[in-house]
């Protein structure tokens, strides 16, 4: 049997390029998946409310959309009872965020501001103005949405170390 360089050449090389190919094949498809697991920028973007809380008055109560759920934001009037737990401060305002939805069973609380509360009219659940439930069924306070706040802007849908804060201690 005769030994050919050239031919052991050959396949070596063709086995290396082989391997490079196949690596690069394999990075490609990784890239692919990783790509289609990934959230649309759309739905991303979509997932973002923008609110500019300047002009809101002490003791207004604004509800915006938030990822299809209601989103309570109140100002808080220097006689509602300040709550280190659950407030943002902006400046020297005081202001409640929270999801509009009660934690028994799903229904939207109402606003009376006479009573400075939230009452649910499914089975008369209530939450006092910084969102924390005071009576009946609800096992827990009103949730907390991710948000960050830049001056008077309002983002929901961005975690600020004040949002991580406040989740740990609600």
């Amino acid at each position: 049997m005769e030994f050919n360089a050239n031919r052991r050449g050959f396949i070596k090389g063709a086995g290396t390029a082989l391997g490079v190919a196949a690596a690069a094949g394999a990075a490609a498809a990784l890239y692919g998946m990783k790509r289609t697991w990934d959230p649309l920028p759309s739905a991303v973007t979509a997932g973002i409310t923008e609110v500019n809380l300047d002009g809101m008055q002490p003791g207004e109560v604004r509800t915006v959309e938030f990822r299809r759920k209601p989103v309570f934001i109140l100002k808080k009037t220097d006689a509602m009872t300040p709550n280190a737990k659950r407030d943002i401060m902006i400046g020297s305002d005081r202001y409640m965020i929270a999801v509009g939805i009660c934690t028994h069973l799903g229904c939207i609380p109402q606003w009376y501001s006479a009573e400075a509360k939230f009452k649910c009219a499914c089975h008369g659940g209530e939450f006092d103005a910084s969102g924390a439930n005071v009576f009946g069924p609800p096992p827990r306070a009103l949730e907390i949405p991710p948000f960050k706040i830049n001056g008077t802007m309002l983002t929901l849908g961005e975690e600020s170390d004040e949002y991580k804060k406040l989740a740990k201690t609600a």
